[in-house]
């Protein structure tokens, strides 16, 4: 059932006054659409080039199709700006009826007592009727400019999002390229230690073959050989997953062979904390995002509490009936107020005012949430500084110690078991270097990410 309305029609020609109508704002201007990403055709091939982090970043935000989709979703919504402004224009309709039809009526003479029976019917021309009818509305106490705010905030929000995606994909690329560089790290030590574990068998036949070492130890350096070969084959193989990875935050194509700059170095950098809290709540589109959310929470709180109030809209209608379109016209005014609608208005209203204050409570959240992410990453980034330097460290005391037991091995005086211990303690200290090399990286990048930057 409808809500029941109270509808007044003046004839303006009775009321003999002017109307100044609420056009004369215009809408609040949706925000610029961000450029679309450069078409791929003009792009220069990736293989046979060395890319360096920053090139693969510019790629994946150029071929990402996530860019494309948020843009989309961008567009949609400042088509939903102009959706709520449109009441504030003129609506101009325009019907035209016509029907054919034919009865049979049975008339009965009083006097007579006789029955007879006619037939009644009308042509299309005969019930033809066209009519073009234009309303505007002119005032309904500020509704739909506070819709159209709410929109337009939504489309600002929508914009957010687009750097969102921007910095999520390139928070991916450079974690994908970081590991990328660590599976090659892996594959060089690895390398490094098969050779390693190969002299040393040769060295133990060797000493074999003369009478010198038992038949063990040649054993345990074939162990130590055939262990490094399987360390091997799982470092390349680790290494195809990570390029997988790297060509999908691309998207380009996964077995494109790409080849990229090794940036596996240790910069120390230097963390100022309050500093870097200011940027985040500054550049993180979530932050933005939910204040922009505020607002438009602010937007329908006013547009449900106007909803209490009165519409009131100009009509005006022309048109014709039947073959000669006898012209007919009218001219006046529409006051249209709902007047009780089962209690569902206050509800609105209760539910608009229920979203702007949890809207306000989310922005309390995001920032609690960004101080949190940039401090966690500024502890990953000290923690990996602190690694890296206890892991060269280590590195020099395993390979010195490495170079006197293959001394003392050599020379007859020093056992397999102490080389091969010595051996494995060089590979894991050169793995954890390594390591912590990728950690100091994915922390430096996932800084940026808390900080807002790309």
């Amino acid at each position: 059932m409808k809500n029941p309305r109270t509808v007044l029609i003046l004839p303006l020609a009775i009321i003999g006054c002017s109307v100044t109508l609420a056009l004369a704002q215009t809408p609040a201007p949706t925000p610029a659409a961000p450029p679309a990403p450069a078409p791929l055709a003009g792009r220069a091939p990736i293989a046979g080039r060395v890319l360096t982090l920053d090139e693969c970043i510019a790629i994946a935000l150029e071929a990402q199709p996530r860019i494309q989709a948020t843009l989309y979703d961008y567009a949609a919504a400042r088509y939903r700006v102009n959706q709520a402004f449109a009441p504030l224009l003129p609506q101009l309709t325009g019907a035209a009826t016509a029907t054919r039809s034919q009865s049979v009526f049975v008339v009965t003479s009083t006097t007579t007592g006789n029955t007879s029976k006619g037939v009644a019917s009308s042509q299309l021309a005969d019930t033809f009727f066209a009519q073009v009818q234009l309303s505007q509305l002119l005032f309904d106490f500020g509704k739909t400019l506070a819709a159209t705010e709410a929109a337009r905030k939504l489309a600002e929000v929508a914009v957010e999002n687009i750097e969102l995606q921007r910095q999520l994909i390139a928070l991916a690329v450079k974690e994908a390229y970081t590991n990328t560089l660590f599976a090659q790290r892996l594959i060089r030590v690895t390398e490094q230690a098969l050779e390693r574990a190969d002299l040393n068998l040769r060295s133990a036949k060797g000493f074999f073959e003369v009478g010198t070492r038992p038949k063990s130890d040649v054993a345990r350096a074939e162990v130590d050989v055939a262990n490094a070969k399987l360390d091997l084959i799982r470092a390349k193989n680790a290494l195809r997953t990570a390029l997988v990875a790297l060509n999908t935050a691309m998207a380009i194509d996964v077995d494109t062979p790409t080849q990229i700059v090794d940036n596996l170095v240790y910069e120390a950098i230097t963390i100022d904390r309050q500093a870097q809290r200011a940027e985040a709540l500054k550049n993180r589109p979530e932050y933005r995002q939910a204040v922009l959310q505020v607002g438009a929470a602010q937007a329908t709180e006013r547009q449900t509490f106007r909803g209490f109030f009165p519409d009131v809209s100009g009509i005006g209608s022309y048109g014709g009936s039947q073959a000669q379109l006898n012209e007919s016209w009218t001219l006046g005014l529409a006051f249209t107020w709902s007047l009780f609608d089962g209690g569902g208005r206050i509800a609105r209203y209760q539910e608009a005012k229920a979203s702007l204050q949890a809207a306000k409570a989310r922005v309390q959240s995001t920032e609690l949430d960004i101080i949190q992410n940039v401090e966690q990453s500024e502890i990953a980034i000290e923690e990996a500084q602190e690694r890296i330097q206890a892991a060269q460290a280590l590195v020099a005391s395993a390979q010195e110690n490495f170079r006197l037991a293959q001394g003392r091995f050599d020379a007859g005086v020093g056992t397999i078991l102490e080389l091969t211990d010595a051996q494995l303690a060089f590979t894991q200290a050169q793995s954890t270097e390594s390591q912590a090399l990728a950690d100091y990286r994915i922390a430096l990048a996932r800084l940026d990410r808390a900080l807002g930057r790309r």
